[in-house]
């Protein structure tokens, strides 16, 4: 569901970039509040996982359409639901800004529809309430895969909303909206059991990496240290090589587009969406998570370019997210010195 600046208005998008600041900001002062020292190179650690894992689109038999992860619920159920938003919106913003997945003007409405539902809906009032009750490996799947459906369904309908209240004619809404909820209710449902899976390991492993998991007195052999470099490798893993062989079929968003309004893109339609456009295209190191002007290299070079993108995007988010973290922290340290 990263939004391309042509389904949206200058103010459609302005009010989405209004909105999903004032949610950053919340979080922000709520993450001065609750994070701890080792939550930091999580941050960066899970940001990096992330990442990756959005590189790799799955098929969805039947349909000619395909998923990624979308993350939310995952890094709230690690980070918590404010460093886990704040993570999301240093992934999405590494995306736009230098892989041009998603636009600068829409930046604002994907980070909403990808980070708050999960984060502060899902999560807490689905997840968190399943869990109540105690962990087990079949409550972790129950809730992973609710939690997952449900924060991509509201995602999902919020893109049809912006899109909408943008007056987009080419698009009829009822279609839009039932293509987008259906296609996304397959989506949520095998990002619930990957999620499910990441997060099976971790309460195995480590379960105070969790975000409100019992504390238990039990020595585990496996240190956090550990647990912090099996996400990198397999973040680079994912980045590196698997992404060669994520499924080229459109995504849920880009399906629902075609077989709505038959085309995948909308025209840009100011000349502000030009002004973004010719940005981003001068900013992207390597759009489309490619090297420039892949249409014109073989097999190989393509396949260089989605590693390099993967292994560099991947470093970058690490050190954005962890950044943001040590940055409140230092913060919070020096205003209670300075008090």
């Amino acid at each position: 569901m990263h939004m391309a600046d042509a389904l949206i208005t200058p103010v459609v998008g302005g009010t989405m970039w209004f909105v999903s600041t004032a949610v950053i900001r919340h979080s922000i002062n709520k993450v001065k509040l609750e994070l701890d020292d080792a939550k930091i190179p999580m941050m960066g650690v899970m940001g990096a996982f992330v990442f990756a894992a959005q590189m790799i689109n799955f098929s969805i038999p039947g349909t000619g359409s395909s998923g990624h992860l979308g993350g939310g619920v995952l890094l709230a159920v690690i980070l918590g639901p404010y460093a886990g938003f704040l993570a999301m919106a240093a992934i999405l913003a590494i995306q736009a800004l230098f892989f041009a997945d998603g636009g600068l003007l829409a930046l604002g409405g994907s980070i909403f529809n990808l980070g708050f539902y999960t984060c502060f809906i899902a999560y807490p009032h689905i997840y968190k309430r399943i869990l109540k009750k105690g962990y087990s490996t079949a409550r972790i799947i129950g809730a992973s895969i609710l939690a997952s459906v449900v924060g991509l369904q509201l995602g999902a309908f919020s893109v049809v909303v912006q899109t909408m209240l943008s007056g987009k004619i080419e698009l009829s809404f009822t279609a839009f909206a039932i293509l987008m909820q259906s296609i996304h209710l397959a989506i949520g449902i095998v990002e619930g059991l990957i999620t499910a899976a990441v997060i099976n390991f971790v309460w195995k492993a480590r379960p105070e990496l969790l975000e409100g998991a019992p504390r238990t007195s039990i020595k585990y052999n496996i240190s956090i240290k550990k647990i912090a470099a099996v996400f990198i490798v397999a973040a680079i893993l994912i980045g590196g090589i698997l992404s060669w062989y994520a499924s080229e079929n459109p995504d849920g968003l880009e399906w629902s587009l075609y077989n709505s309004a038959k085309q995948t893109e909308l025209e840009n339609s100011s000349w502000l969406h030009q002004r973004l456009a010719d940005l981003q295209s001068t900013i992207s190191l390597l759009p489309d998570y490619g090297f420039k002007d892949s249409a014109e290299q073989n097999s190989s070079k393509i396949q260089a370019g989605k590693s390099v993108a993967g292994i560099v995007g991947g470093f970058i988010t690490l050190l954005l997210a962890m950044g943001i973290g040590l940055t409140i922290k230092l913060y919070t340290r020096k205003q209670k010195n300075s008090g």
